[in-house]
């Protein structure tokens, strides 16, 4: 354990912090046209941008910015920025390799810029930005073909070197946290972790970093296999903020998992579920007073000093997980002077 310093990691220390919902689900709410993805700058490009929600930094950013200020106003203590897919390689669908530095940059300073104004106006209760890193659209532990396992779409080097691209992006656009999130493949965090290590190394900087991983099924494990304990061993030689999970199961179901995370680390933890499981048609029905209940099961039992939402998550779930969070005491870790 290293020592904790960070304005976020104080603020950790006293209370339970509140991490914003999805972003998606707000922006689905725009209904944003192909035109509206597109803005002047890019009415002209050849290969189709609508669904590229990262783009919407750049063409729509009031929007970005109303979303994340829907969030504060919830009582939100952390946003992530609008760069989910921000690398790379996950932008080579739109052919817009070029643009991710841009992206991850903008998105970052929009964040920042509204989170300043939100403690700005209550020094109390400040606000802070975490650059969202996802786990890209290809996995270096698993092969995408079945008749060929051995095969790789994508390598460890290349995976890091897209990461550092978007943290180097992030770093500059005024993060204050890194959140690998919604990872299904631990060699693909790792590839981002390493990334991290080397930006830190190179800059002479120390940035809290935040771990989030996802259980893809009931078997309790990650896409590439993982138990919890394995995903928790993996990534723990780096000097993180915080471990948790995030996305796949509702938050009744992701709490026997937190559980062992919980009993496993020294780490702060994390949760960010999904307001349930998808509907036969892929939408989420729990209702903001429902999730409020099973994260107030993890409250109690004290495992928890991030919560948050995933998909299906608004405002409005944000708002009554604010409410329930406040009236708790955070879970007590070991600190090292």
């Amino acid at each position: 354990m290293t020592k904790r310093n960070s304005k976020v990691e104080i603020e950790l220390l006293k209370r339970i912090l509140v991490l914003d919902g999805a972003m998606g689900t707000m922006l689905q709410q725009y209904n944003f046209s192909e035109e509206d993805f597109r803005g002047e700058r890019f009415k002209d490009y050849p290969s189709p941008l609508k669904g590229n929600n990262d783009l919407l930094s750049i063409t729509q950013p009031k929007a970005i910015a109303e979303v994340h200020a829907k969030y504060f106003e919830a009582g939100a203590d952390i946003v992530e920025t609008n760069t989910f897919s921000g690398t790379t390689i996950a932008m080579a669908d739109y052919d817009m390799e070029d643009l991710v530095y841009e992206l991850n940059f903008e998105s970052a300073k929009i964040a920042k810029q509204v989170a300043d104004e939100f403690t700005k106006a209550n020094p109390e209760k400040p606000r802070f930005v975490a650059g969202s890193i996802g786990p890209t659209n290809k996995t270096a532990s698993l092969s995408p073909d079945v008749n060929r396992p051995e095969y790789r779409a994508i390598t460890f080097n290349e995976l890091r070197i897209a990461y550092k691209q978007q943290v180097e992006a992030l770093i500059d656009g005024g993060v204050d946290i890194l959140l690998v999130e919604t990872i299904f493949d631990t060699l693909n965090a790792k590839a981002a972790l390493f990334a991290i290590e080397e930006v830190k190394e190179e800059r002479n900087i120390d940035i809290p970093i935040m771990v989030s991983g996802t259980i893809t099924d009931a078997s309790g494990r990650t896409l590439s296999g993982q138990t919890v304990e394995a995903f928790l061993t993996s990534i723990s030689h780096i000097p993180l903020l915080s471990v948790g999970f995030n996305c796949a199961l509702g938050a009744e179901q992701l709490k026997p998992y937190l559980q062992r995370l919980s009993n496993e680390t020294e780490f702060f933890t994390s949760a960010h579920p999904n307001a349930g499981l998808p509907n036969a048609f892929g939408e989420y029905d729990e209702s903001p007073k429902q999730m409020q209940g099973f994260i107030e099961d993890y409250l109690k039992d004290g495992l928890i000093n991030i919560i948050g939402g995933c998909c299906g998550t608004s405002p409005d779930h944000i708002k009554a997980i604010a409410e329930v969070a406040q009236k708790y005491k955070p879970r007590q870790i070991v600190v090292s002077c």
